[in-house]
């Protein structure tokens, strides 16, 4: 329902653009001949591993392992660490996407047991980590938070925090989908950031646009035994060429944009000041994403997506559920989409949306 109403649209707010199908292939087709592209054979080529390390040296890792999904890739390593300590403890927020959207597979696997820092509705400091009573083997952190609007920690609180588990010898991984986003807020650049994790997974689809995939960044050690445990999970992919071309032909772009798109977002912050029936979670810019927040129910604000929808050929996306009843979100994610639409378009859509509420 979601994807067909979006389709239906002129103008989509949220996200980048994606081309379709067809036009994207043609543009894999055109990049893999301009640079002589060859397949891999089960991940040994050129381009693949060339790509692994490229994005390894970016963060400042040993090692890069392309990953067909970002669930198999942070369960695999969590797993690994809590097996080599005989520590089965993993500490992360309870929002992270371990616990909300991966149907509890650590659980029912049995590969280790989560227990949740702080407080849900923040990002967990190092005070939340050591008032824990019990010794953690791993703690996961995600750069950005997405089920908090984006937000991210202070620069002084993740430099604690990583002092912390150096000091107390706990496995710190990054959960970094979206860490391309993190830079211009923290006017850090990625291997800064990056420095103290003992591991990092990135999305190869999400603020990069590519078809999926991820890659697992770490030491030498860890890569090795991570990929014999990924062909164990039925991770080995005959050609991981497709995901990776998809990938790599605009990788430098996209991350070149992000000061542009957090500039944007901060823009956009700025328009909906005027409107103070909505708000906004962060209150202020972290990362090019947002929780727009009506004051209205989930079920109301469906309504008026879809009519916006069908009769101006707007998508604002998906509205989400609050604690309570009478309030709903929405997010955005600040891409090619918002870059591209004007202030004064932002505001017609906006003015729609209160009339309507409004006149409710």
């Amino acid at each position: 329902m979601a994807q067909n109403l979006e389709d239906k649209c002129t103008i989509t707010i949220p996200g980048n653009k994606k081309p379709a199908p067809a036009e994207y292939f043609a543009q894999m087709a055109s990049w893999c001949e301009a640079h002589n592209i060859q397949h891999d054979v089960y991940g040994d080529g050129e381009l693949i591993q060339s790509f692994e390390q490229k994005v390894a040296d970016l963060l400042g890792f040993e090692a890069g392992l392309f990953v067909i999904t970002g669930t198999m890739t942070q369960a695999t390593v969590l797993e690994l660490i809590c097996k080599q300590k005989n520590n089965p403890l993993v500490g992360m927020h309870e929002s992270s996407h371990i616990t909300r959207f991966e149907r509890q597979g650590y659980q029912l696997q049995d590969r280790f047991n989560v227990v949740p820092l702080g407080n849900r509705y923040r990002p967990w400091t190092c005070d939340d980590l050591k008032a824990w009573p019990d010794e953690l083997a791993a703690v996961l952190y995600e750069l950005p938070m997405r089920e908090l609007g984006g937000q991210l920690p202070t620069w002084e609180e993740l430099t604690s925090i990583k002092q912390h588990c150096k000091q107390e010898e706990i496995y710190l991984h990054m959960d970094g989908a979206r860490v391309w986003e993190t830079e211009a807020y923290y006017q850090k650049d990625l291997s800064e950031i990056a420095d103290g994790f003992d591991s990092a997974y990135v999305s190869l689809y999400k603020g990069i646009n590519g078809l999926g995939g991820s890659l697992l960044l770490g030491s030498k050690a860890l890569i090795e035994l991570a990929s014999m445990w990924m062909k164990r999970q039925g991770g080995n992919v005959y050609h991981r060429s497709p995901y990776v071309v998809s990938a790599a032909m605009q990788f430098d772009q996209r991350l070149q944009q992000m000061p542009k798109l957090f500039e944007r977002t901060q823009q956009v912050y700025e328009v909906i000041k005027d409107y103070p029936q909505l708000t906004l979670n962060p209150t202020q810019p972290q990362s090019n994403m947002l929780h727009l927040i009506f004051p209205v129910s989930c079920e109301r604000l469906e309504e008026l997506r879809v009519r916006l929808a069908e009769e101006k050929g707007v998508y604002i996306g998906r509205p989400q559920m609050m604690e309570h009843p009478s309030m709903s979100k929405i997010e955005w994610y600040v891409g090619d989409n918002l870059l591209s639409l004007s202030d004064s378009q932002l505001r017609e859509v906006l003015n729609w949306l209160i009339e309507k509420m409004n006149n409710a």
